[in-house]
């Protein structure tokens, strides 16, 4: 019984080796006599059409960003920045010292005038390396240390205004000024740097979007439209020299630190979602903001 159970297995053994042997040679076979079809070659990458080339500002247009200079230029030191705002700030107050007969009034105001002024002399910093109110803020990424750079700080607050704007320097010459946006004057709706985009569209023509920012080149000045919504509730006007950019750049190369981990400030802010709010503005932007009330 034994040896025919034995048999019958190995019998069935032997069969299904012989199928499975036999399909295997026949798929070979088959597999030999099938025409071979060519490997098809990957499709070329094909490159991103160049950016398109935007036509400069017009005369309209490019006066219209010179506005944004004001009574500055380019090269001026510290001292003429300070003479020029106290100017300004004289010809503010002078209105109202002479809208009073008081004579303590009028005291008062000059010594109000006299503490304006000193506020933007002590708010000269230079930056050689150490930590400073301003190396996590709204200006953050417009300084670097340790490269002969400075920065002068004109705050107007007169008139129930908000308002600041950075007076950079580098080896004691003004090169960029950054004029803060305060977003409460816009609507809720409009408070996105789209928005914002458009505006300054509607003013200066199109300029090149290049991440966060807009750019427009009106030859011996750039505008830059800054997006700073996502920490600071702001956005930024930037006008500075292009050709002072490749040597700053340069010196910042040449003395930039090692690399480091993340700050941990940034991280806790952007961890937790919490915004930074400044409620900043600046005249020169007056005329931006004004087109945005009735939209």
């Amino acid at each position: 019984m034994r040896t025919r159970l034995g048999t019958i297995i190995t019998a069935l053994g032997l069969t299904f080796g012989l199928t499975l042997g036999a399909a295997a040679t026949a798929s070979h076979d088959a597999a030999a006599k099938a025409p071979k079809t060519a490997k098809k070659k990957p499709a070329p990458t094909k490159k991103p059409p160049p950016a398109p080339k935007l036509a400069p500002p017009n005369a309209e247009q490019k006066k219209a960003l010179g506005e944004l200079m004001g009574a500055f230029t380019f090269s001026m030191d510290k001292d003429a920045i300070v003479v020029a705002l106290s100017k300004q700030i004289d010809a503010r107050y002078a209105e109202q010292i002479s809208s009073t007969s008081d004579v303590y009034a009028q005291d008062k105001l000059r010594k109000e005038k006299q503490k304006e002024v000193a506020r933007i002399k002590s708010s000269y910093v230079e930056f050689k390396g150490g930590k400073t109110g301003w190396d996590v803020s709204l200006i953050d990424q417009e300084f670097a240390h340790n490269t002969g750079e400075s920065m002068l700080m004109y705050w107007e607050n007169a008139g129930g205004k908000n308002q600041r704007r950075f007076f950079f320097f580098h080896e004691g010459k003004l090169w960029k000024m950054f004029v803060a946006i305060d977003t409460k004057a816009l609507a809720e709706d409009q408070r996105n740097f789209e928005f914002f985009r458009k505006l300054m569209e509607t003013r200066y023509g199109q300029g090149r979007v290049d991440g966060a920012r807009e750019k427009w080149n009106a030859g011996e000045f750039e505008v830059q439209a800054v997006d700073k919504m996502a920490f600071y509730g702001s956005f930024g006007l930037l006008i500075q020299d292009p050709k002072a950019l490749a040597e700053i750049a340069a010196t910042r190369e040449a003395n930039a630190p090692a690399a480091k981990g993340k700050d941990s400030i940034i991280e806790i802010i952007r961890d937790d979602g919490r915004e930074v709010d400044i409620h900043e503005n600046d005249n020169a932007a007056d005329a931006i903001i004004n087109g945005a009330k009735g939209r």
